[in-house]
């Protein structure tokens, strides 16, 4: 079996293996927002994802690009 390759040259700025408990958060604010403001207004304009949680504080701050050259281990996935 090969192994596989990133395409891009770009890996996560990060102190933690994975943000996925943050995103769940997130996900789980958004989802009990909507329930609390349906049953008040049906026609009301339903937050964001964006507006409600802050993608700042979850544990991966964004990507950086690295010279695949000199540091052809990271390309590995």
């Amino acid at each position: 079996m090969a192994r596989s390759k990133r395409k891009t040259p770009a890996r996560g700025i990060t102190s933690a293996e994975s943000e996925k408990a943050d995103k769940a958060a997130s996900h789980r604010k958004v989802r009990r927002t909507v329930r609390q403001t349906l049953p008040i207004s049906q026609d009301a304009h339903l937050p964001l994802e964006k507006q409600l949680t802050n993608s700042y504080s979850m544990a991966k701050d964004g990507k950086a690009r690295f010279d695949p050259r000199k540091s052809p281990e990271m390309m590995r996935k």
